[in-house]
């Protein structure tokens, strides 16, 4: 399986042994991640198809040559790709599937395609669930996603409440019926989100914030630490999906300010609030209903974690206080003295990623901010080369650890309800 994400591919070579619940063997189980994403090949869309190249080749190294016709081969674009427009979009996938058709294994057309966001929501809260082994179990007992990704958010999650039915799913397992609230929210990924807050600031109606203007600065930016001066040229920020908007804004004027940046975050995610025509629109113009019972936070929920090391109880506030103490730090004397071993365009995000987490989950989504009995694993040490920035994990054989609990995918753990206010990781 290629997941075809927003800022990379991921290939997954998956063992598995049939049955009515089919067992996946993990120790035979080994993924590879390629960058860049395939959106980010829209002004020549035929050359899509060869970023997938590599992940290819490391399917056929950990395939027996015997079983390669016999070994489906599928590929999934999400977020990335819903962002081309669909001329573009289908140049794409057609020069993916023209590899795929001689890769060996088994391949039918249709088998490379561009997901709903919604699908891609279900298919990560099927994937947590069987990892967990609640799939199959009562509504309750099952676990909700909340996915960060680079170009959309999605929000999974079971519940016996009503809703419109353009947000509900219906998902048959076995003789269990779930009724899923399964919704993306294009547009909001991290990555996006992070260079559609230039442009907001830059508006009129928020240049009215700034009290003063430096040399070239044309408008006050809260979510880069203050110090930091773009006036020697463009920084590359790794997380930019679409190429031609990769470069920080060089009239930008850094002042690092959490609270501000938190604020204007906020704005971004409730843009296009005015169209709600529910009684309960939370992000943008969309619907969501209450969250209740476990969830799973995903993809950049962790890197952003992992960048500051949380290891206390507290995930929402210690989240709030790390990112305020960076946002106000100064970029020269301090920030890249003590993050040397990271490019600017890495180190450009934390700022923004604390702020857009903690708006997102607590001012939005309303999650309790203050939880006592949180846990999580003890952060390692990481390096440029987890690409933090982009919200995906390196290019790596990930040595027989069962993929839907591996590092960096289902860590952060959330439980929330009236009556239990609680926050693990797991």
């Amino acid at each position: 399986v290629i997941d075809a994400g927003s800022t990379g591919s991921r290939v997954h070579v998956i063992t598995y042994h049939a049955g009515a619940l089919p067992q996946l063997d993990w120790s035979r189980t080994s993924s590879l991640k390629a960058t860049p994403g395939l959106s980010s090949f829209a002004a020549d869309p035929g050359s899509g198809g060869l970023s997938i190249a590599p992940l290819l080749e490391f399917a056929r190294r950990h395939v027996p040559r015997d079983n390669w016709v016999h070994t489906e081969v599928r590929l999934m674009a999400t977020a990335g790709v819903r962002l081309l427009d669909v001329t573009t979009a289908e140049a794409v996938m057609e020069s993916c599937r023209e590899l795929l058709r001689e890769s060996g294994f088994r391949f039918q057309d249709q088998w490379a395609t561009m997901i709903s966001g919604a699908d891609e929501g279900i298919y990560a809260w099927v994937a947590a669930n069987y990892a967990l082994g609640t799939l199959g179990g009562a509504r309750q007992d099952t676990t909700g996603i909340i996915e960060l990704g680079g170009a959309s958010i999605q929000i999974t999650f079971a519940t016996d409440k009503p809703m419109p039915p353009e947000f509900s799913h219906v998902f048959k397992f076995g003789d269990i019926t779930y009724n899923l609230y399964s919704h993306s929210f294009l547009h909001l990924g991290q990555n996006v989100a992070y260079e559609s807050l230039h442009d907001l600031l830059s508006t009129p109606a928020l240049k009215s914030m700034s009290t003063h203007l430096i040399h070239e600065a044309t408008y006050r930016d809260p979510c880069t630490p203050r110090g930091f001066s773009p006036m020697a040229g463009p920084v590359k920020v790794p997380a930019s999906v679409l190429e031609s908007k990769a470069d920080y804004k060089p009239f930008a004027h850094a002042v690092g300010n959490f609270s501000e940046c938190r604020s204007v975050v906020r704005t971004l995610l409730q843009k296009g609030q005015e169209e709600c025509i529910y009684h309960d629109c939370r992000l943008g113009a969309a619907f969501v209903p209450d969250l209740e019972g476990k969830f799973l936070a995903t993809e950049n929920f962790y890197h952003t974690l992992k960048f500051f090391g949380l290891r206390s109880k507290s995930f929402l506030s210690d989240l709030m206080l790390a990112g305020d103490q960076f946002c106000h730090g100064d970029w020269s004397s301090n920030i890249k003295r003590e993050h040397c071993s990271f490019n600017e365009g890495e180190l450009l995000l934390f700022c923004f990623s604390s702020a857009y987490i903690v708006a997102l989950l607590h001012d939005t989504l309303k999650v309790p901010m203050d939880h006592k009995n949180v846990l999580h694993p003890e952060a390692e040490k990481i390096s440029p080369q987890d690409n933090i920035g982009h919200g995906e994990r390196p290019a790596h054989d990930n040595k027989g650890q069962p993929m839907s609990l591996a590092p960096g995918r289902w860590e952060l753990f959330l439980r929330w309800s009236s009556s239990d206010r609680i926050c693990k990781y797991s």
